[in-house]
């Protein structure tokens, strides 16, 4: 099955983690039997929506332009389809976005960040074991080679000019804080100008981003702060050794026309939510059970089981308490942070978000609002090992 992720999709296309689809000879290869989770009902409670050879998803781009993007998410086993490679972009675009002098055509480039290890015939190597993940790696799989768009360390040619950069980490577990080095003089090398939801309000200049597994940063360079000649490297100050590198760009080429601009005011289409109008306040506490199973509420994700059963139209509080490091991702609608530990918004949280990295032992209160389409969706951290793990719930629109 396969999740837009960040798309306001209804519930039939959203990629529901038991609505599988099977090969045209009707059964599921042996070594992709689901592995059992705890507190799981039998399996005759684990089918809900199964098709053979191939289904159709619906997604009615009723939303406003952003950097989205899709992967597989079987129960069980996104960890290791999205580390075989199973996911993309889905750039979506509107006229209020296309209307901005914004950089666009050859200088709009998405760049999906993962980090992965090789066997030695190079093929990927993942540790999966006839249960799942091994045990040694329940934090989440970490690789030793970081790969954009495909390739290991790359290297892009650039002209002295803007570029956009919609920066995904489509990693399994690692998170990220991006640099270029060097620096451009007068600092605020990377200019935010959109989030996972789309367009920020207002850009905002920042000298690094700390980007966790499924969020998106869309930014600004412009390398014509750099002298002709420069190779500006893009790194990770939070890995070491090949992981410490991400790719380099080299501001060798001549075309020098540049008609793009960063405007002041970026978007007016966003209507702000506010705490006020919020009808219920819900806490979700995501932890690890001395057994080692990683829940959300004490509990095991088992399918049919909602955490929370909200109205459409209405607003809520959604309170994520954690006692690890969990990006928390939210299907259907976007959320806008109100705080952090009862303090403001952190600096990576600006504008529309579908995926808010929740440090340890801290609260992070977001804010939204239930829209268009009734059915189950998810809560879950995008962490893909403790997702696969059994840290997801269920909440049902009505």
């Amino acid at each position: 099955m396969v999740h837009l992720h960040g798309g306001h999709t209804p519930a039939d296309s959203d990629g529901y983690p038991i609505d599988l689809v099977l090969p045209t000879s009707g059964a599921a290869p042996a070594d992709h039997a689901m592995p059992v989770m705890a507190d799981m009902a039998d399996m005759a409670d684990m089918v809900r929506d199964v098709a053979t050879g191939e289904r159709a998803y619906t997604y009615p781009m009723n939303q406003r332009a952003a950097t989205l993007w899709y992967h597989d998410h079987r129960m069980g086993h996104t960890g290791l389809n999205v580390w075989r490679g199973l996911a993309g972009f889905h750039l979506v675009h509107d006229d209020e976005s296309d209307a901005l002098p914004l950089p666009r055509g050859e200088r709009d480039i998405p760049l999906m960040i993962v980090d992965r290890s090789f066997a030695a015939d190079g093929s990927f190597r993942y540790p999966v074991s006839a249960g799942g993940v091994a045990d040694a790696y329940m934090n989440g799989v970490l690789g030793d080679v970081i790969l954009v768009n495909g390739a290991p360390w790359p290297v892009a040619r650039t002209d002295p000019a803007r570029y956009r950069l919609r920066l995904l980490n489509a990693s399994n577990a690692r998170r990220y804080r991006l640099e270029l080095d060097p620096q451009p003089p007068g600092g605020s090398a990377l200019v935010q100008i959109g989030s996972d939801g789309g367009l920020l309000d207002r850009p905002v200049g920042h000298d690094a981003l700390e980007i966790a597994p499924g969020e998106r940063f869309d930014v600004v360079v412009d390398f014509s702060r750099y002298r002709p000649g420069t190779k500006v490297r893009l790194v990770n100050r939070l890995g070491s050794g090949g992981t410490a590198e991400v790719m380099r760009f080299d501001v060798t080429g001549r075309d020098r026309g540049d008609d793009s601009a960063i405007p002041g005011r970026l978007s007016a289409g966003a209507v702000r939510l506010t705490p006020q109008r919020a009808v219920a306040t819900r806490t979700f506490s995501f932890r690890q059970r001395r057994d080692g199973t990683w829940t959300i509420n004490d509990l095991a994700y088992r399918p049919g089981r909602a955490l929370a059963r909200p109205k459409l139209g209405t607003v809520e509080i959604w309170r994520f308490v954690t006692d690890f490091h969990h990006p928390v991702h939210l299907h259907l609608d976007p959320f806008q942070v109100l705080s952090r530990n009862g303090r403001e918004p952190g600096p990576y949280d600006s504008g529309w978000k579908d995926t808010v990295d929740v440090r340890p032992s801290e609260a992070v209160e977001v804010l939204t609002r239930f829209t268009d389409y009734q059915g189950a969706f998810l809560l879950h951290c995008h962490n893909l090992e403790h997702e696969d793990m059994a840290m997801m719930a269920d909440f049902i629109t009505t």
